[in-house]
Protein backbone atom coordinates (compact mmCIF):
# COMPACT_ATOMS: atom_id res chain seq x y z
CA UNK A 1 0.00 0.00 0.00
CA UNK A 2 1.11 3.51 -1.05
CA UNK A 3 0.17 6.78 -0.42
CA UNK A 4 1.44 9.04 -3.55
CA UNK A 5 2.15 13.01 -3.77
CA UNK A 6 1.21 14.37 -7.34
CA UNK A 7 3.39 17.71 -7.93
CA UNK A 8 0.99 19.81 -9.97
CA UNK A 9 3.09 21.74 -13.30
CA UNK A 10 1.63 25.26 -13.89
CA UNK A 11 2.39 27.51 -17.02
CA UNK A 12 1.93 31.18 -15.27
CA UNK A 13 -1.35 30.42 -13.28
CA UNK A 14 -2.77 27.56 -16.02
CA UNK A 15 -2.49 23.76 -15.12
CA UNK A 16 -0.48 22.02 -17.88
CA UNK A 17 -2.29 18.61 -18.84
CA UNK A 18 1.36 17.40 -17.62
CA UNK A 19 -0.07 16.88 -14.43
CA UNK A 20 -2.96 14.52 -15.33
CA UNK A 21 -0.80 12.21 -16.54
CA UNK A 22 0.88 12.13 -13.31
CA UNK A 23 -2.78 11.38 -11.73
CA UNK A 24 -2.47 8.19 -14.09
CA UNK A 25 0.50 7.00 -12.55
CA UNK A 26 -1.27 7.91 -8.98
CA UNK A 27 -4.27 6.29 -9.62
CA UNK A 28 -3.07 2.94 -10.87
CA UNK A 29 -0.40 3.08 -7.48
CA UNK A 30 -3.66 3.98 -5.17
CA UNK A 31 -5.63 1.01 -6.98
CA UNK A 32 -3.74 -1.31 -4.72
CA UNK A 33 -4.50 0.22 -1.59
CA UNK A 34 -3.35 3.72 -0.29
CA UNK A 35 -4.61 7.23 -1.49
CA UNK A 36 -2.98 10.38 -3.70
CA UNK A 37 -3.49 13.65 -2.91
CA UNK A 38 -1.97 16.75 -5.50
CA UNK A 39 0.12 19.88 -4.46
CA UNK A 40 0.10 22.83 -6.64
CA UNK A 41 2.85 25.26 -5.83
CA UNK A 42 2.80 28.72 -7.53
CA UNK A 43 1.93 32.33 -7.67
CA UNK A 44 -1.30 34.49 -7.74
CA UNK A 45 -3.43 31.87 -9.49
CA UNK A 46 -2.18 28.89 -7.69
CA UNK A 47 -5.61 28.62 -5.74
CA UNK A 48 -7.75 28.48 -8.82
CA UNK A 49 -5.65 26.30 -10.59
CA UNK A 50 -5.95 23.65 -7.11
CA UNK A 51 -9.70 24.17 -7.83
CA UNK A 52 -9.44 22.87 -11.38
CA UNK A 53 -8.14 19.39 -9.69
CA UNK A 54 -10.49 18.54 -7.61
CA UNK A 55 -12.51 16.24 -9.22
CA UNK A 56 -10.27 13.54 -10.16
CA UNK A 57 -10.64 11.74 -6.46
CA UNK A 58 -7.40 13.38 -4.77
CA UNK A 59 -7.84 12.63 -0.87
CA UNK A 60 -7.20 16.20 -1.09
CA UNK A 61 -5.75 18.39 -2.91
CA UNK A 62 -2.88 20.79 -1.64
CA UNK A 63 -1.92 23.86 -2.35
CA UNK A 64 1.36 26.56 -1.71
CA UNK A 65 0.10 29.75 -3.11
CA UNK A 66 2.64 32.90 -2.38
CA UNK A 67 3.80 35.92 -4.72
CA UNK A 68 7.66 34.76 -4.05
CA UNK A 69 6.41 32.14 -6.01
CA UNK A 70 5.15 33.15 -9.48
CA UNK A 71 8.10 32.42 -11.24
CA UNK A 72 9.55 29.07 -10.97
CA UNK A 73 12.66 28.17 -9.96
CA UNK A 74 13.85 24.47 -8.54
CA UNK A 75 15.57 25.92 -5.42
CA UNK A 76 12.64 27.42 -4.29
CA UNK A 77 9.56 24.93 -5.12
CA UNK A 78 12.12 21.97 -4.29
CA UNK A 79 11.85 22.64 -0.25
CA UNK A 80 8.18 22.65 -0.36
CA UNK A 81 7.53 19.95 -2.18
CA UNK A 82 9.99 18.02 -0.41
CA UNK A 83 8.33 19.15 3.58
CA UNK A 84 4.72 17.51 1.61
CA UNK A 85 6.32 14.89 0.37
CA UNK A 86 7.38 13.56 3.85
CA UNK A 87 3.99 12.67 4.67
CA UNK A 88 3.77 10.35 1.71
CA UNK A 89 5.77 6.87 0.44
CA UNK A 90 6.08 8.00 -3.00
CA UNK A 91 6.52 11.89 -4.89
CA UNK A 92 5.16 12.33 -8.21
CA UNK A 93 4.99 14.33 -11.25
CA UNK A 94 5.59 14.17 -15.38
CA UNK A 95 8.92 14.08 -16.85
CA UNK A 96 9.07 17.17 -18.50
CA UNK A 97 11.62 20.09 -17.84
CA UNK A 98 9.75 20.72 -14.74
CA UNK A 99 9.72 17.60 -13.45
CA UNK A 100 13.07 16.69 -14.28
CA UNK A 101 14.08 19.71 -12.89
CA UNK A 102 12.42 19.69 -9.53
CA UNK A 103 12.41 15.83 -8.86
CA UNK A 104 16.37 15.48 -8.51
CA UNK A 105 16.19 17.87 -5.68
CA UNK A 106 13.41 16.46 -3.91
CA UNK A 107 14.95 13.34 -3.79
CA UNK A 108 17.53 14.44 -2.25
CA UNK A 109 16.03 16.46 0.03
CA UNK A 110 13.95 13.08 1.10
CA UNK A 111 16.65 10.73 0.69
CA UNK A 112 14.45 8.68 -1.67
CA UNK A 113 15.85 6.86 -4.71
CA UNK A 114 14.60 8.31 -8.01
CA UNK A 115 13.15 6.55 -11.01
CA UNK A 116 13.02 8.94 -13.80
CA UNK A 117 11.39 8.98 -17.31
CA UNK A 118 9.45 5.68 -16.28
CA UNK A 119 6.78 4.41 -18.81
CA UNK A 120 4.97 1.87 -16.53
CA UNK A 121 4.42 1.10 -12.90
CA UNK A 122 3.05 -2.37 -11.72
CA UNK A 123 2.23 -2.89 -8.05
CA UNK A 124 2.91 -6.44 -6.85
CA UNK A 125 3.65 -8.26 -3.24
CA UNK A 126 6.91 -6.62 -3.22
CA UNK A 127 5.82 -3.33 -3.92
CA UNK A 128 6.25 -0.87 -7.09
CA UNK A 129 8.18 -2.37 -10.15
CA UNK A 130 9.18 0.40 -12.76
CA UNK A 131 9.61 0.20 -16.50
CA UNK A 132 11.54 2.62 -18.30
CA UNK A 133 13.04 3.17 -21.99
CA UNK A 134 17.12 2.17 -22.32
CA UNK A 135 19.07 2.53 -25.79
CA UNK A 136 16.74 5.35 -27.59
CA UNK A 137 13.75 2.90 -26.60
CA UNK A 138 15.04 0.22 -27.77
CA UNK A 139 15.55 -1.87 -25.02
CA UNK A 140 13.35 -1.75 -21.83
CA UNK A 141 14.52 -1.99 -18.13
CA UNK A 142 12.74 -2.85 -14.78
CA UNK A 143 13.57 -2.00 -11.17
CA UNK A 144 12.65 -1.72 -7.76
CA UNK A 145 13.68 1.21 -5.17
CA UNK A 146 14.77 0.35 -1.90
CA UNK A 147 14.45 3.32 -0.10
CA UNK A 148 10.90 4.07 2.13
CA UNK A 149 10.32 6.88 -0.25
CA UNK A 150 10.37 7.17 -3.68
CA UNK A 151 10.67 10.37 -6.41
CA UNK A 152 9.33 9.26 -9.66
CA UNK A 153 8.78 10.99 -13.12
CA UNK A 154 6.62 9.85 -15.50
CA UNK A 155 6.14 9.97 -19.27
CA UNK A 156 3.17 11.69 -20.66
CA UNK A 157 3.46 9.72 -24.29
CA UNK A 158 2.82 6.23 -21.96
CA UNK A 159 0.23 7.63 -19.32
CA UNK A 160 -3.21 8.93 -20.57
CA UNK A 161 -4.41 11.88 -18.98
CA UNK A 162 -6.47 11.38 -16.23
CA UNK A 163 -10.17 12.42 -16.40
CA UNK A 164 -12.13 14.05 -14.00
CA UNK A 165 -13.81 11.05 -11.90
CA UNK A 166 -16.36 12.86 -9.98
CA UNK A 167 -16.50 13.86 -5.89
CA UNK A 168 -15.52 17.51 -4.30
CA UNK A 169 -11.77 16.62 -3.06
CA UNK A 170 -10.87 19.05 0.18
CA UNK A 171 -8.18 21.50 -0.37
CA UNK A 172 -5.96 22.24 2.15
CA UNK A 173 -3.62 25.17 2.40
CA UNK A 174 0.66 23.87 2.38
CA UNK A 175 3.19 26.16 3.80
CA UNK A 176 5.80 28.04 2.23
CA UNK A 177 9.04 26.96 3.35
CA UNK A 178 12.09 28.83 3.50
CA UNK A 179 14.57 28.39 0.62
CA UNK A 180 17.89 27.30 1.33
CA UNK A 181 20.91 29.14 0.80
CA UNK A 182 21.53 27.81 -2.23
CA UNK A 183 18.50 30.04 -3.74
CA UNK A 184 20.20 33.26 -2.57
CA UNK A 185 22.35 32.42 -5.43
CA UNK A 186 19.76 31.73 -7.74
CA UNK A 187 17.49 34.87 -9.68
CA UNK A 188 14.85 34.42 -12.35
CA UNK A 189 15.76 37.30 -15.24
CA UNK A 190 13.42 36.12 -17.41
CA UNK A 191 11.56 33.36 -19.47
CA UNK A 192 11.91 33.28 -23.15
CA UNK A 193 9.59 31.23 -24.39
CA UNK A 194 7.95 30.72 -28.37
CA UNK A 195 4.71 32.21 -28.65
CA UNK A 196 2.30 30.43 -31.05
CA UNK A 197 -1.26 30.13 -31.02
CA UNK A 198 -1.14 26.52 -32.41
CA UNK A 199 -1.06 23.95 -29.58
CA UNK A 200 2.22 23.08 -27.40
CA UNK A 201 3.89 20.15 -28.68
CA UNK A 202 3.82 17.98 -25.67
CA UNK A 203 -0.43 18.02 -25.50
CA UNK A 204 -1.52 18.52 -28.86
CA UNK A 205 -3.84 15.71 -30.23
CA UNK A 206 -2.26 16.34 -33.89
CA UNK A 207 1.27 16.91 -35.00
CA UNK A 208 2.92 17.97 -38.38
CA UNK A 209 6.58 16.97 -38.23
CA UNK A 210 9.45 17.94 -41.05
CA UNK A 211 12.63 16.66 -41.49
CA UNK A 212 15.68 17.96 -43.16
CA UNK A 213 14.51 17.01 -46.70
CA UNK A 214 12.07 20.27 -46.24
CA UNK A 215 14.89 22.81 -46.66
CA UNK A 216 14.21 26.59 -46.37
CA UNK A 217 10.55 25.53 -47.90
CA UNK A 218 9.99 23.53 -44.31
CA UNK A 219 7.45 26.22 -43.18
CA UNK A 220 6.31 26.94 -46.78
CA UNK A 221 5.14 23.53 -47.07
CA UNK A 222 4.28 22.05 -43.16
CA UNK A 223 2.11 25.39 -42.15
CA UNK A 224 -0.41 24.99 -44.62
CA UNK A 225 -1.60 21.30 -43.76
CA UNK A 226 -1.09 22.02 -39.73
CA UNK A 227 -3.03 25.06 -40.23
CA UNK A 228 -6.11 22.78 -41.73
CA UNK A 229 -5.49 20.44 -39.14
CA UNK A 230 -5.11 22.49 -36.37
CA UNK A 231 -1.85 20.70 -35.51
CA UNK A 232 1.31 21.42 -33.84
CA UNK A 233 4.37 21.83 -35.76
CA UNK A 234 7.39 19.66 -35.15
CA UNK A 235 10.79 18.87 -37.02
CA UNK A 236 13.60 16.16 -36.51
CA UNK A 237 17.09 17.29 -34.97
CA UNK A 238 18.25 17.13 -38.65
CA UNK A 239 16.08 19.84 -39.33
CA UNK A 240 16.42 22.32 -36.18
CA UNK A 241 20.60 21.95 -36.83
CA UNK A 242 20.37 22.72 -40.15
CA UNK A 243 18.10 25.73 -39.17
CA UNK A 244 15.07 25.08 -40.64
CA UNK A 245 13.40 24.96 -37.44
CA UNK A 246 13.85 26.21 -34.40
CA UNK A 247 14.61 23.80 -31.80
CA UNK A 248 11.59 24.21 -29.64
CA UNK A 249 10.30 22.64 -32.03
CA UNK A 250 12.44 19.31 -32.30
CA UNK A 251 10.87 16.05 -31.64
CA UNK A 252 12.95 13.01 -30.71
CA UNK A 253 15.22 11.38 -27.85
CA UNK A 254 17.33 14.95 -27.06
CA UNK A 255 14.11 16.70 -28.07
CA UNK A 256 10.89 16.65 -26.93
CA UNK A 257 8.66 13.29 -26.19
CA UNK A 258 4.90 13.16 -27.69
CA UNK A 259 1.94 10.98 -27.65
CA UNK A 260 -0.56 12.49 -30.25
CA UNK A 261 -3.79 10.86 -31.45
CA UNK A 262 -2.42 11.49 -34.97
CA UNK A 263 1.47 12.44 -36.02
CA UNK A 264 2.31 13.10 -39.89
CA UNK A 265 5.83 12.53 -40.64
CA UNK A 266 7.08 14.59 -43.31
CA UNK A 267 10.09 13.86 -45.30
CA UNK A 268 11.61 12.37 -41.92
CA UNK A 269 13.77 9.34 -42.54
CA UNK A 270 13.11 7.34 -38.92
CA UNK A 271 16.37 8.08 -37.38
CA UNK A 272 16.40 5.98 -34.01
CA UNK A 273 16.63 9.30 -32.23
CA UNK A 274 13.54 10.65 -33.74
CA UNK A 275 11.54 7.63 -33.87
CA UNK A 276 12.17 7.25 -29.71
CA UNK A 277 10.32 10.59 -29.12
CA UNK A 278 6.82 9.55 -31.42
CA UNK A 279 6.61 5.56 -31.69
CA UNK A 280 3.99 6.39 -29.21
CA UNK A 281 1.46 8.54 -31.35
CA UNK A 282 -1.47 6.17 -31.75
CA UNK A 283 -1.60 6.99 -35.43
CA UNK A 284 1.33 7.64 -37.71
CA UNK A 285 1.62 9.08 -41.28
CA UNK A 286 4.77 8.87 -42.96
CA UNK A 287 5.61 11.20 -46.32
CA UNK A 288 8.81 10.70 -47.71
CA UNK A 289 10.02 9.95 -51.30
CA UNK A 290 12.29 6.96 -50.18
CA UNK A 291 10.24 3.59 -50.01
CA UNK A 292 13.00 2.53 -47.50
CA UNK A 293 12.96 4.92 -45.06
CA UNK A 294 13.07 3.12 -41.59
CA UNK A 295 9.63 5.65 -40.34
CA UNK A 296 7.63 3.24 -42.88
CA UNK A 297 8.46 0.24 -40.37
CA UNK A 298 6.14 2.47 -37.96
CA UNK A 299 3.83 4.21 -39.70
CA UNK A 300 0.12 3.29 -40.26
CA UNK A 301 -0.23 4.90 -43.16
CA UNK A 302 2.89 5.56 -45.91
CA UNK A 303 2.79 7.25 -49.04
CA UNK A 304 6.32 7.36 -50.96
CA UNK A 305 5.95 10.10 -52.66
CA UNK A 306 7.24 14.03 -53.73
CA UNK A 307 6.83 15.42 -50.86
CA UNK A 308 6.57 19.02 -52.69
CA UNK A 309 3.88 17.79 -54.70
CA UNK A 310 1.87 15.10 -52.20
CA UNK A 311 1.53 17.68 -49.65
CA UNK A 312 -0.18 20.48 -51.16
CA UNK A 313 -2.40 18.19 -53.11
CA UNK A 314 -3.14 16.92 -49.11
CA UNK A 315 -4.07 20.19 -48.07
CA UNK A 316 -6.30 20.96 -51.13
CA UNK A 317 -8.01 17.73 -50.74
CA UNK A 318 -8.79 18.47 -46.87
CA UNK A 319 -9.79 21.77 -47.47
CA UNK A 320 -12.15 20.71 -50.27
CA UNK A 321 -13.83 17.91 -47.29
CA UNK A 322 -14.21 20.51 -44.85
CA UNK A 323 -16.16 22.43 -46.89
CA UNK A 324 -17.66 20.01 -48.38
CA UNK A 325 -18.75 19.09 -44.36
Amino acid sequence: MSNVLVVAELSGSALRKTTHSAITFARKVAEKGGSFSILVVGGSGAAAAASELTSYGAAQVLVCEDASLGNYLAERYAPIVAEAGKAFDVVVAAASSFGKDLLPRVATRLSAAYAPDISEVRVDDKGLLYKRPMFAGNAYGLGRLKTSKQVVSVRQSEFEAAAPSGGQSPIAKQAVVAPGKAAERVEFVSLDQVKSERPELTEARVIVSGGRALKEEFFKVIEPLADVLGAAIGASRAACDAGYAPGDFQVGQTGKVVAPDLYIAIGISGAIQHIAGMKGSKTIVAINKDPEAPIFQIADYGLVADLFQAVPELVTALKARKGAA
